[in-house]
């Protein structure tokens, strides 16, 4: 039997308000009063328009089962309750039947389940597309990508275990039935400091403690690693373990996941040996030692380290010795070689291992591109999945806050003009009068970061470029000059008067008012880390290794190429990602997908409000509805709205004939509606105030009421009516029934009466001729027995006859052999006595014989 088909609206069993355009009154309280109720009875989605909100429940809720996938299926976006698997249908169909390139941006702080949603896109998206082997392994492959990247970018960190330290967007291609062709990921910014130092509670990138405890004895052997985590300065120990994450079972799931998008096995295990050689360059420890020139110049203490790295890379250790202690300069034609001292040293081992496993995951990215790119060269439909670190206010904000932060401005920038700009195409496209909204346009700060010539990225440049003793302290000091009267930036020397209040301000800071608030960044390692310098001689190393991975790592190594060109800085490259992204999010009609994480204590059942209501602050989710309001609060299709409402109107109800919005018309006038509170599109009927909305479900409500009540009367009626008729037939039925059984029942009576009669008459008559038969039996029988009885006498008789005759010969015979025998007895004494005496001697004789021969 088909399924049948509900029709349901997203107002139908609310709780709370499913859709936060509707909220009365608009504030910030009722907005996360709204959000708590939701949140409390596991409603953890909720609408802004178009918008979805996801509030993490930090446990697993029955909401993503197969079923749901069905139910969201081909549905309307607003027909039921809110789920990001509707948001992701809007979006397919979209794609699949306008045309239009799609893209989700999933913003919010690190915590909030920004990769959990964005792996439920990508599933949605996996489930309802088509089927077939090619398809099949396709959509396999895209969702085989995230344990790998998971585990190479992911970390534990105070505010989530599962933490993105890199930003993912990522290009599904799709042909024109909306089957999946593949797809290109983008990375941005992988936070490489974290393979060196980790703040305390957090953890290093997850792949480190994975391969420690779930790779075989055999594999660390031949990777020359050891299980214990504490042999490795490079992994902290406070929180190695996490609570609830199976390190050893995700390392499996990891290299089934690289078998599936297409690692080969040498490619896996050159991956492998790279993680160790990183591990293990943590490990090299150096001393100081004197030279004759009066400089100081570092060595390695223990060499075994160094040896087992140069064993697994296949590098000559001395090369790599030298690299670590030496560090050539080249100026025009001149080469000028330097002595390095321990801090030194221990930065250009850092450095390494930084840029190994930073172009490593950039490796892997590439890898997994080349696999699950489209294979034809058909035009390709485009949806795509961002899933980028959110906003970060730390204690100690450092280079890349600064940078993740930057980016959340750019992301917040976009979503604001592009909700601006898809609301005022809606009032065109709907020929609806557009009135302008007033918002805050952070332009000023991204302006304030990114300016070419005197934004603070472009200043971090100036200095890491110009000549002379450069530090973070004349970093802070330029910007000071620079940046000293812009509203949204303060130091301790900052002129800017107008915000310089809070005096405890450290000299060695900024601040930076962000849209979502503001963050105080420490300048320390400013520099450094924009300049990611890696020395020449450690990139000459790593391209001389017989490792055919690390070589391809390090191209700039090669001496035939070499480039006296200063590689762009950090910064220059992020920002010119970002734009990339920008450029590529703007071609596509976006989605959003704002994650809120309602505690810091990563528990389920807990909502913190002043924690929430920070992120609905910064997220600009109150500034998104009041700009979904400004014109109208409502919108529907004229259809549903006729098939929700009709029964308000006597000319609706039950059946409308003619076009959709002219029975919306007839409805409205009918109900008195103010005409400034609605107005006519071309497909769409706008409201413009929520009570109105509300006024019209209370009115259906009570209508639904009378109709129940009139329905409940009628069938009633109907149900007595028909009770009756049934009883009345049923009593005819009876009769004729009972009449039919009564007769057949005499019937039966007379039938087994004959019967019975029939059967005693046969029987007297069997047994008549039963005695009959009998007699003649005896009959025959007697004259037999007297038969028998005379032949037995005859027959006894001539046997008496026989055995005397018998008998007497006998006698006869045994007195003629007693006479035989006596003659013969007398006959034989005498023939004995003549010969007994010799065959007495002669057998004595030889019974002697016998007895002394033997």
């Amino acid at each position: 039997m088909a399924k049948m088909e509900v029709k349901s609206s997203l107002l139908d069993n609310m709780i709370g308000v499913g859709d936060m355009v509707l909220l009365e009154p608009l504030n910030e309280e009722t907005f996360i009063d709204n959000l708590k109720k939701r949140f409390d009875h596991n409603e953890i989605y909720t609408y802004i328009g178009s918008v979805v909100i996801s509030v993490n429940p930090y446990r697993s809720l029955p909401i993503y089962s197969p079923e749901k996938v069905e139910d969201y299926r081909n549905r309307n976006f607003y027909e039921l309750s809110p789920h990001i698997f509707a948001l992701s249908d809007e979006a397919y169909r979209s794609l699949r039947d306008q045309d239009k390139d799609q893209c989700i941006l999933i913003t919010g702080e690190s915590g909030a389940g920004k990769t959990e949603a964005s792996k439920l896109v990508m599933s949605y998206v996996a489930a309802v597309c088509g089927k077939g082997a090619e398809v099949n392994q396709v959509k396999e492959q895209l969702l085989q990508s995230n344990p790998v990247l998971e585990a190479f970018g992911n970390a534990k960190t105070v505010r989530n275990d599962n933490s993105s330290r890199f930003g993912k967007y990522m290009d599904i291609e799709f042909d024109f039935k909306g089957d999946p062709l593949g797809g290109v990921i983008s990375n941005y910014l992988l936070e490489k400091s974290r393979v060196v130092k980790q703040p305390r509670g957090e953890r290093n990138f997850h792949v480190f403690y994975q391969l420690l405890s779930g790779a075989s004895e055999e594999l660390l052997y031949k990777l020359k690693l050891e299980r214990d985590f504490s042999r490795y300065n490079y992994l902290s120990l406070d929180s190695a373990k996490v609570s609830g994450v199976d390190d050893a079972a995700n390392f499996r799931t990891v290299r089934n996941a690289m078998q599936i998008v297409g690692f080969l096995d040498h490619e896996a295990e050159a991956v492998l040996e790279v993680v160790a050689a990183v591990l293990k360059l943590g490990n090299i420890e150096f001393k100081p030692e004197s030279r004759v020139n009066g400089f100081d110049e570092s060595k390695i203490k223990d060499k075994n380290e160094l040896k087992e790295i140069c064993e697994l890379t296949s590098i000559d250790q001395v090369v790599l010795e030298r690299a670590f202690s030496f560090r050539t300069v080249e100026a025009k034609q001149e080469k000028v070689s330097t002595t390095l001292n321990v801090a030194q040293a221990y930065y250009a081992r850092d450095a390494l291992a930084k840029n190994l496993y930073s172009r490593l995951f950039s490796w892997l990215v590439n890898r997994i591109n080349e696999s699950i790119k489209a294979q034809t060269k058909v035009r390709k439909k485009v949806m795509g999945v961002l899933d980028i670190y959110g906003f970060e206010i730390f204690e100690d904000n450092s280079f890349e806050q600064f940078i993740i932060n930057y980016c959340n401005e750019k992301l917040q920038q976009i979503f604001i003009e592009l909700t601006l700009k898809e609301e005022q195409e809606e009032y065109i496209r709907e020929d609806i009068e557009w009135t302008h909204i007033d918002y805050f346009n952070n332009a000023i700060i991204c302006d304030l970061i990114e300016n070419n010539t005197n934004g603070i990225l472009a200043m971090l440049d100036e200095e890491c470029l110009r000549p002379g003793t450069v530090t973070d302290e004349t970093f802070l000091e330029k910007l000071n000059q620079v940046c000293a009267t812009h509203q949204h930036f303060e130091s301790r020397m900052s002129k800017c008067s107008r915000f310089l209040n809070d005096t405890t301000l450290p000299h060695s800071c900024f601040r930076i008012q962000h849209y979502a608030g503001k963050v105080l960044y420490q300048v320390e390692g400013f520099v450094d880390k924009n300049n990611d310098l890696l020395y020449r001689d450690l990139s000459q190393a790593m391209w001389k290794a017989g490792h055919s991975l690390i070589k391809s790592l390090f191209p700039e190594g090669n001496p035939a190429k070499v480039n006296l060109k200063r590689p762009p800085t950090a910064g220059s490259q992020f920002k010119a990602s970002v734009a990339t992204l920008m450029r590529n999010l703007q071609t596509k009609n976006p989605n959003y997908i704002r994650c809120i994480k309602p505690n810091d204590k990563k528990a389920a059942h807990i909502f913190n409000e002043s924690l929430v209501c920070h992120q609905i602050r910064y997220l600009g989710l109150l500034e998104n509805v009041r700009v979904r309001r400004a014109g109208y609060a409502f919108r529907q299709a004229y259809e549903p709205c006729l098939e929700r409402y009709k029964m308000l109107c006597k000319q609706t109800w039950p059946h409308w004939k003619g076009p959709a919005r002219s029975g919306v018309e007839v409805l409205f006038n009918e109900l008195e509606i103010p005409v400034e509170e609605h107005s006519f599109g071309r497909s769409k009927i706008f409201i413009r105030n929520p009570r109105t909305l509300f006024q019209l479900e209370d009115l259906r409500k009570q209508r639904l009421e009378d109709l129940a009540t009139l329905i409940q009367k009628i069938y009633r009626g109907w149900k007595c009516r028909t009770h009756f008729l049934l009883m009345k037939r049923s009593q005819v039925v009876i009769a004729a029934w009972y009449r039919r059984y009564a007769q057949q029942k005499r019937y039966q009576q007379i039938k087994s009466s004959a019967l019975v009669i029939q059967s005693y008459i046969r029987g007297w008559k069997a047994r008549k001729i039963l005695r009959e038969l009998k007699h003649q039996k005896r009959c025959k029988e007697a004259a037999t027995t007297i038969a028998a009885y005379w032949h037995g006498t005859q027959a006894r008789r001539e046997l008496k006859r026989l055995k005397e005759e018998a008998r007497r010969k006998h006698a006869v015979a045994v007195i003629w052999a007693y006479w035989l025998g006596l003659k013969v007895r007398r006959e034989y004494r005498k023939f004995f006595r003549a010969n007994a005496g010799k065959k007495i001697y002669e057998f004595t004789l030889q019974r002697i014989v016998q007895k002394y021969l033997l």
